[in-house]
């Protein structure tokens, strides 16, 4: 019941709400250049299908300052490789904005985006 209890404070009862606005930012950014897993939640799947590129993206991102994570076989189902990005209401708008920027530059520079 604690965990309920802080969840619910009155300072900081919109944490959900601003994740939720963030993500939906997050969301529709990437749905431009990247294809991304349907649904509405702040841990966003963006699907590469190759396990090389998903690990060398991470590894690039990491090298600019963001820390993502490459999913690929065993851990999902071989030729669903993916990036797994995670949103947290303590991320600031100049948070988002750099990984959006990141991803954009990283996505080029590996011939994902155009």
């Amino acid at each position: 019941m604690i965990s309920l209890e802080i969840f619910v404070q009155p300072n900081e009862s919109n944490l959900f709400e601003i994740l939720n606005s963030m993500t939906m930012v997050i969301l529709k950014e990437f749905c431009t250049d990247f294809e991304i897993k349907p649904g509405n939640h702040p841990i966003i799947p963006i699907m590469l299908y190759d396990d090389h590129l998903a690990q060398k993206m991470a590894d690039e991102l990491l090298e600019i300052g963001i820390y993502v994570i490459g999913f690929f076989y065993p851990v999902v189902p071989k030729g669903q490789a993916r990036i797994r990005v995670q949103i947290t209401a303590a991320h600031s708008d100049s948070d988002i904005n750099k990984a959006l920027s990141a991803f954009k530059k990283i996505g080029k520079k590996l011939k994902i985006i155009k």
